[in-house]
């Protein structure tokens, strides 16, 4: 039996994490099970995904077979967009430059805020009173 060939990369954003395997084949993305247009209803959360693919032109040689858990769908979109740009990196180093000047190979540290004791929110006060 021939050796299966795969690329592993792991993406996360904000509390998202998307374990991504690329395998030589047409393009087929499976997400969770399901296909990219019922998981994501968003063509932007959509065209997020694919960017790595489309700009490194191997959006037809691989299937896409990806696991993602936590957050919301914008989280696991940019999770799996760097999850496929690391697996593009261990398939071919030479893509490695271009990925990284279009900024796809840097995790966004951005999350969410936690709600500070005393106040309304992270950010947000109560209304001061002077008198």
């Amino acid at each position: 039996m021939p050796a299966l060939i795969q690329h592993l990369g792991t993406g996360r954003r904000k509390t998202s994490v998307a374990r991504v395997i690329l395998r030589p084949g047409s393009g087929e993305f499976k997400i969770n099970g399901r296909s990219i247009d019922t998981y994501f209803t968003a063509e932007a959360s959509r065209a997020l995904v694919r960017q790595p693919l489309l700009a490194t032109e191997t959006a037809d040689k691989f299937d896409v077979l990806v696991n993602t858990t936590g957050g919301g769908y914008t989280g696991q979109a940019g999770a799996i967009r760097l999850g496929i740009a690391r697996a593009l990196c261990n398939f071919n180093v030479e893509l490695r430059g271009k990925l990284k000047q279009l900024g796809m190979l840097t995790r966004d540290p951005r999350a969410h805020e936690r709600k500070k004791y005393g106040q309304k929110g992270a950010r947000k006060r109560f209304q001061f009173s002077k008198r």
